[in-house]
């Protein structure tokens, strides 16, 4: 199961910061694309990609100017999609069926004010609780539930940069053949 995140209504002067918080919680969690929609943001997208880059892995990031357009087409290629909502049934109870069904997913974290075609295309409306909170943590509580805890498994290819688990400092690996 192929896992791409569509990011909805970005705003160029309030949602840099999010947004990039979005993008890199995506992939951490084992997403391998995610679609910007909204204001187009390069500086956002070359950050983005940079550090990809430094930390490995395929992950990519392409602006969109329509978010229905990538919904269709996902539709259309057999894909899924899922929408994180306040709204929507449970995400701990969701979350088996969308993996047991196996297709690739595309799930859609929104930004201001989330249009109800947006609800009516997904083929889950999930809520990660029932109240309000950020984007972030929405995305990062359904991947982990969806990913059944195998985030903490993923290995990204090429690292420049390699984090080692450690209980007190910080240890970095170098990898320079990756440069």
């Amino acid at each position: 199961m192929k896992v791409n995140v569509l990011r909805l209504d970005h705003r160029l002067k309030r949602d840099t910061r999010i947004t990039t918080h979005v993008c890199l919680t995506a992939r951490a969690f084992g997403a391998s694309k995610i679609y910007l929609a909204g204001e187009r943001d390069n500086g956002l997208m070359d950050n983005v990609r940079d550090t990809s880059s430094r930390f490995g892995g395929n992950f990519e990031i392409e602006y969109t100017e329509s978010a229905m357009g990538v919904i269709n087409k996902w539709k259309a290629d057999g894909g899924k999609v899922v929408h994180l909502t306040m709204y929507g049934s449970q995400a701990h109870e969701i979350a088996p069926e969308v993996r047991e069904d196996g297709s690739d997913i595309l799930i859609i974290v929104g930004g201001s004010k989330v249009p109800g075609k947006i609800y009516k295309a997904a083929d889950w409306n999930v809520s990660v609780t029932t109240q309000p909170h950020s984007e972030v943590s929405s995305l990062a509580v359904f991947q982990h539930l969806l990913m059944d805890g195998k985030e903490f498994e993923l290995e990204f290819e090429n690292p420049v940069l390699e984090v080692i688990p450690t209980a007190h400092g910080k240890t970095v690996n170098i990898h320079d053949e990756n440069r």
